[in-house]
């Protein structure tokens, strides 16, 4: 299998790990003939897959307004799958996702839906057209490289409705003190280096190649072929002679998130203090790790169950089966073993759970905001709001995004659980009708489990969309229409 990496946006197939500083901005279209004039130039400036930026580097992605926005067709339009179309503020996905209280849409800043009341009609997902992705080496750099585009931004009729500032934190941390993006999975035809058990097929992340099920995803086709140069794209490789869209695309969720590390260390220091009432620095650490899956450096619980190793770990290469089966090393309602849950998948042999596991893993691109604050037990007072810009590749948004946030993450009684949901993403402050809210974290042990009560919610959600993050082909396409 041939993957054409010139043809794909860089940031699918890499974090551009040496780019430290970021915006991103969120465009609307006000005239859409300047925008597609904009396209067919930025179609020549996007970093693809093999591109191996020294400075500076920009990626576009498109929601489904943008789409309509550009003029595409209500016939090109009606493949594309049915989350992206509906966008992420509905009744049912707020349900599925947990968008409520706390994280319902009416306290997004932006990407809520028009019908909300009294909400700035300009910041809706219907005005949402583009995010625009710019990275670069340092400060400097990002800030001479986006008075630049902001100029073409200007000049193509295209409104900055939000910029985004982010950036990678040292020892690439999240302002909650972890390590992030260690576990990351192999794309087959693309990542050599990984173990076959971390390795997936592309057709879980890239439109156009074969996934786990052994079939093609479901991908936008041409039908109004009088629509644009549809020269510009390949033919469905799937063979129905169509016109192939989302070919070398993918899928982009965007969430931006804010980490309440004040409520995170305060809750871990208080459920571990000394009978004194003194602090335990190292149990509130334990607890928290527990929490997560991993040691702040990023080494697995699941091999260092006991203390934290010395130095830095970017260590993926490890399972639950037949080591810690029963939680006692990595509780079975972490972060991190729930959203990934590796050979350990249910009753399932080791072998059957991976290959179930893999059916839902998503590629993420994290990037942090606010001041450089990395939180311990001690030091977890932030000035102002700090979060993370949560973003994340998948083909079938459904059964690989929003799966993992509702089956694994938010549903309380994974792996034979009670009242546990994911202890950072899971966490609610409004009851389903009939529900009683209890929310617990429970570290399996012998000769019995210690249950954390009473979980406040650690992380919340601030805006976001779905987007489209097309090839570069499919953007010389999009300039045409």
């Amino acid at each position: 299998m041939t993957i054409d990496k010139k043809d794909i946006q860089g940031f699918l197939l890499k974090g551009y790990g040496k780019m430290r500083a970021t915006r991103y901005f969120l465009l609307r279209i006000t005239e859409p003939i300047p925008a597609k004039k904009w396209l067919e130039k930025l179609s020549t400036t996007v970093s693809d897959g093999e591109h191996k930026p020294a400075e500076k580097c920009i990626n576009v992605a498109v929601t489904h307004p943008g789409l309509v926005a550009l003029g595409m067709s209500a016939d090109n339009l009606k493949d594309f799958s049915k989350e992206f179309k509906e966008g992420l503020d509905t009744d049912h996905r707020n349900r599925i996702l947990g968008d409520l209280g706390t994280n319902g849409a009416e306290n997004w800043e932006f990407g809520y839906n028009k019908m909300r009341a009294n909400k700035d009609p300009l910041f809706t997902e219907d005005n949402i057209h583009f995010i625009l992705m710019v990275f670069a080496r340092d400060e400097e750099i990002l800030k001479t490289y986006c008075l630049e585009i902001e100029e073409e931004l200007k000049d193509h009729k295209l409104e900055i409705l939000v910029p985004l500032d982010g950036c990678l934190l040292e020892d690439n941390k999240i302002h909650i003190g972890f390590r992030d993006g260690i576990s990351q999975p192999g794309i087959e035809g693309v990542d050599s280096d990984k173990h076959p058990n971390n390795t997936v097929a592309t057709g879980e992340f890239i439109l156009g190649y074969k996934n786990e099920y052994g079939v093609y995803p479901d991908t936008p086709f041409i039908y109004d072929n009088k629509q644009g140069d549809v020269s510009l794209l390949p033919l469905d490789p799937g063979g129905s002679g169509k016109r192939d869209l989302g070919f070398n695309g993918s899928y982009l969720v965007y969430r931006k998130m804010e980490e309440k590390v004040d409520a995170f260390w305060g809750y871990t220091n208080e459920k571990t203090k000394k009978e004194n009432g003194e602090p335990d620095i190292n149990e509130s650490i334990k607890l928290a790790s527990k929490m997560v899956g991993r040691w702040p450096n990023g080494s697995p619980l699941a091999k260092f169950p006991d203390k934290m190793p010395e130095g830095m770990s970017n260590d993926d290469n490890f399972g639950y089966q037949p080591d810690d089966k029963e939680g006692l090393k990595c509780p079975f309602g972490s972060h991190m073993r729930r959203n990934n849950p590796r050979d350990a998948f249910e009753d399932n042999s080791p072998e059957l759970s991976v290959k179930l596991t893999k059916k839902h893993r998503i590629i993420r691109r994290g990037r942090s905001y606010g001041e450089p604050l990395i939180s311990t037990p001690t030091n977890h007072h932030a000035k102002n709001e700090i979060g993370l810009h949560f973003m994340c590749f998948n083909a079938d948004i459904s059964d690989q995004f929003e799966f993992i946030q509702h089956t694994w993450a938010n549903f309380p009684r994974f792996e034979n659980l009670y009242n546990d949901p994911d202890p950072i993403t899971g966490v609610r402050d409004v009851a389903m009708t009939g529900e009683k809210l209890v929310q617990n974290f429970t570290v399996q042990a012998e000769p019995v489990n210690k249950c954390y009560k009473d979980l406040p919610i650690f992380v919340s959600v601030k805006g976001g969309a779905y987007f489209f993050f097309p090839s570069i082909s499919a953007i010389r396409y999009l300039s045409t229409i």
